[in-house]
Formats: C-alpha cells, sequence, structure tokens
C-alpha cells in the first residue's frame, strides 16, 4: 500500500509535469472525440471502468518485480564478485530499476486516460494511443455480432470487454486482439457493465433504420399491401441493392 501510494504521488507528479509537456507537445487530445451530425443530447462517451486501471497495475506489477528481482540479483553478483565495481555501477542499477518503473507506471495511467468510447444514436467511435492515435468509427449499420469476453483475471477486477463484429471484421483471438482483415472489428475494453453496454448498443443497432435487417422493406410490402407476393429470396435481394446504395452513397 504504501509503495502504491508513492507511485501514484510520483505518478501524478510526472503527468502533471513533464508528461504533461509531453502530451502537450504531441497533441493527445484530452478530450472526448466529437461525432459530426450526431445529436449531442444523445450521445454517450465515457472511459474503461477504474478496475481496468487496476488490472493493468497488476500485470505492472509482476513485471515490476520479475525485472527488478532479475536486476537486482545481477547486481548483487556483481557486487559479491568484485567489490569496487559493484560501488560504480550501483547508480546505474539503481536507474535501471527505478526510473523504467516510473515511465511504465505513468504510461499505464497515460494509456488510461488517453481512451474514449463513444456512442450516439447512430455511430459509435473508439480512440486509443498516445504516439500514434487510432479512432474506429463504426455505424450501427454494419454490425454483424456484440459480444462480451471476460477472462478469470478480468472477473476478478470486475471488468470485461465488448466486442463489436462488423461486416468484414476480424475475428478475436483468445488474447483479445482482432486478427489482420478488412473492415473494422471494436474493441471496448475494461468496462464494467459490459452486459448493458451490449444491450444498449443492440438496441440502438436494432432501432438504426437503416440497420440492414429487412423490418423496413418489409413494412413497406404490407403498407402497399404485396406483402404475399414478396419471396425471401426477393426480399433478400432487395437488401443486398439498399446495402450498395447506402455504401455508393457514403
Amino acid at each position: 500500500m504504501i509503495g502504491d501510494t508513492v507511485a501514484r504521488r510520483a505518478s501524478q507528479w510526472c503527468y502533471g509535469g513533464i508528461w504533461g509537456m509531453v502530451t502537450h507537445w504531441l497533441l493527445v487530445p484530452n478530450e472526448p472525440p466529437r461525432l459530426e451530425g450526431a445529436d449531442d443530447q444523445s450521445v454517450q462517451h465515457f472511459r474503461p471502468a477504474e478496475g481496468y486501471l487496476r488490472y493493468l497495475k497488476f500485470y505492472f506489477w509482476i513485471g515490476l518485480v520479475a525485472i527488478d528481482v532479475a536486476l537486482t540479483i545481477a547486481w548483487i553478483v556483481i557486487f559479491v564478485a568484485s567489490p569496487f565495481a559493484g560501488i560504480i555501477i550501483t547508480p546505474l542499477a539503481l536507474g535501471l530499476i527505478i526510473l523504467p518503473d516510473i515511465v511504465a507506471y505513468v504510461a499505464i495511467h497515460l494509456r488510461y486516460d488517453s481512451t474514449w468510447y463513444v456512442l450516439s444514436d447512430r455511430t459509435m467511435r473508439i480512440r486509443r494511443g498516445l504516439w500514434q492515435i487510432h479512432e474506429t468509427t463504426i455505424t450501427y449499420d454494419n454490425i454483424q455480432n456484440v459480444a462480451v469476453q471476460q477472462g478469470p483475471v478480468q472477473r476478478y477486477f470486475g471488468i470485461a470487454n465488448v466486442i463489436v463484429e462488423t461486416a468484414g471484421g476480424g475475428a478475436f483471438s483468445p488474447k483479445g486482439n482482432a486478427s489482420q482483415s478488412s473492415g473494422h472489428t471494436g474493441l471496448l475494453e475494461g468496462v464494467d457493465n459490459a452486459e448493458a453496454i451490449r444491450a444498449m448498443i443492440l438496441d440502438k443497432w436494432k432501432g438504426s433504420k437503416s440497420a440492414g435487417l429487412g423490418d423496413d422493406l418489409q413494412s413497406t410490402a404490407r403498407n402497399l399491401d404485396v406483402g404475399p407476393s414478396w419471396r425471401p429470396e426477393q426480399v433478400e435481394m432487395l437488401q443486398q441493392i439498399r446495402q450498395l446504395a447506402l455504401r455508393l452513397a457514403r
């Protein structure tokens, strides 16, 4: 607890000082991305849950202990073999043990702070990254599947991932990484209300006027009183033509 408090204070100092200047120099946005043409009142934006930050720190501490113990053992071996050489390299050893830990700890906070999920009534946008900012915009029209993924460690921290697969999107590996493919696959990492977010995305998907489910075509057919004459293959062909027209209009 004491070590975590000291590291937290150090990271806050670095984040507000040196790292603050770096993020300003790199033009890293500190606000959620805007969706052009969306009704601001219907837009919802949020970051990963705080449990995701603890989840990242969990792996940080595992890596820190493994690396620092190895460096400390190496320094002790050198010191025992040659005390003079051990004294000479002590500042270097301390630098290799302490400074990377502070930088990595701050980087975790920066990764957390720079991740945004934005949902409007027609599209969703995911932004992450510092050196290279990656933004993925997905329209609800193209969504094929919305799934929840949760591993045992994520379950312990009360978080999960929401995977949004689109037409032509890549399949996800067990580690949650999208395979190389055309199209988009959205990943909302480290949320603590994954099922609620999944239900919300599905509701927006179903409520989209151009969801591509054929409901609007079927209702049009009923209004024209020609419902019985429309065969399934005809409806499917109309859906494909409509999807092609939508893509060409964009």
